[in-house]
């Protein structure tokens, strides 16, 4: 298949069947697409839509956004996962404002945090109409099947191969619908399990597809057994039902979340209730919970612990407060703590 017919194809195939709906096409700016691509990493368009749209209504140009606090930034972000986008995102924001206009070129784009060689290409051919390969998990998947690659993608020789076919096809001309397309083709047919091979417009000439290996195409990341890390988390409540939280480092897992007192055994809890002089005056501990990161299972326990007398150390207030339901609600909390206060809260 030529290279022009094979754009032609996935440019036809766009124009009857290619998402046009979405937010982040409406209105189009290099800061929306930019925020779009940001929050499209390893997350879906049905889960992104929403935070999409509460984010641009709270933060609608990136001067907002790059005045705003981290911590409302988080908030927003809060049950999105992956907190490092959200922080990256701020920062370059608060970098490209001092810049005269947002960066629109390669090399000025993967120097700001957070944005490498595909989410560059993106803006660039999506924001600026220029024609730059992208290569996200939706467009490895499709190519690695046309042209049957094999091995992992994740692998440095098949990363650069498929990157190397997707700069030979990317299109001069209507770059940004061809972007979209191709994205939008290993969303909704091109998928992981079960694609609808027969309503692709490259059916005819997909390798894969010939060779009967669609379903092994791409190539698995080899099984890694996840490690499992036990954790035992306070829920510290006073007599006015104040919950006590800590801020967490800025970089790390959750890193820049407000969370709960974490101790990796339960003896050092109560040391730590202990040192600080906390009155004990009911205690519950409840049944362990796991939540699931990209390298380990987190398996906590939660311990319920009401005092009648609030820590007597001096805390900073941006790092160690008590929080009433109604500040809770407004601040950025990992997914799994946020349920835990409000399963904690309606009892």
């Amino acid at each position: 298949m030529k290279t022009t017919d094979f754009q032609q194809s996935i440019l036809a195939w766009f124009d009857l069947h290619g998402r046009k709906d979405l937010p982040w096409q409406q209105d189009i700016t290099p800061y929306r697409i930019w925020l779009s691509e940001i929050m499209l990493q390893q997350t879906q368009v049905t889960t992104v839509i929403p935070y999409f749209n509460a984010f641009i209504e709270q933060f609608p140009t990136i001067e907002c956004l790059a005045q705003a606090p981290i911590d409302e930034v988080l908030h927003r972000w809060s049950g999105l996962g992956y907190y490092a986008r959200a922080r990256n995102l701020h920062k370059t924001a608060q970098l490209i404002v001092k810049q005269p206009h947002f960066p629109d070129t390669l090399d000025t784009l993967i120097e700001l945090p957070g944005i490498g060689l595909s989410t560059a290409g993106a803006i660039l051919s999506i924001a600026f109409k220029k024609s730059h390969p992208i290569l996200d998990g939706n467009v490895k998947r499709v190519l690695a099947r046309f042209k049957a690659v094999s091995g992992w993608p994740g692998n440095s020789s098949v990363n650069k191969q498929l990157w190397s076919i997707s700069a030979q096809l990317t299109p001069k001309d209507r770059v940004a619908d061809y972007t979209q397309a191709m994205m939008d083709l290993g969303a909704t047919i091109c998928t992981r399990s079960k694609p609808a091979c027969i309503n692709c417009p490259l059916n005819n000439h997909c390798l894969a597809k010939l060779t009967h290996a669609v379903s092994l195409l791409p190539t698995p990341k080899p099984a890694k057994t996840l490690a499992v890390k036990q954790l035992f988390f306070l829920l510290l409540s006073n007599d006015t039902k104040d919950i006590f939280l800590e801020k967490r480092p800025p970089s790390g897992i959750w890193g820049g979340l407000w969370s709960l007192p974490e101790f990796t055994s339960i003896e050092s809890l109560h040391d730590w209730c202990l040192t600080t002089n906390t009155n004990i005056i009911k205690s519950k501990t409840l049944a362990p919970q796991r939540h699931t990161f990209s390298h380990y299972h987190l398996d906590f326990t939660p311990v319920l612990i009401q005092t009648d007398n609030p820590i007597n150390f001096v805390m900073e207030a941006d790092h160690a407060v008590w929080y009433n339901d109604k500040q809770i609600k407004s601040l950025g909390l990992p997914a799994p703590i946020k349920l835990l206060l409000q399963q904690h809260i309606r009892e």
